[in-house]
């Protein structure tokens, strides 16, 4: 799952407008998801987390 084990940073459902001629103008709903990134915790255990989670673990150091 794209799911940050630390926050439980989901994903976030985004909508769009798509412009068409005339009054009909349907939305494009998508997903955003987190930006998960690969980081070593101290115990050498190596997890996917959160940018935001990833820096207060490497500041924390």
């Amino acid at each position: 799952m794209r799911i940050c084990p630390i926050c439980d940073k989901q994903h976030n459902k985004a909508t769009t407008l798509v412009k068409l001629r005339g009054k009909y103008n349907p939305t494009r709903t998508h997903y955003q998801y987190p930006n998960l990134q690969w980081v070593h915790l101290p115990s050498g255990e190596r997890i996917k987390t959160c940018t935001k989670c990833r820096k207060k673990i490497i500041a924390s150091f």
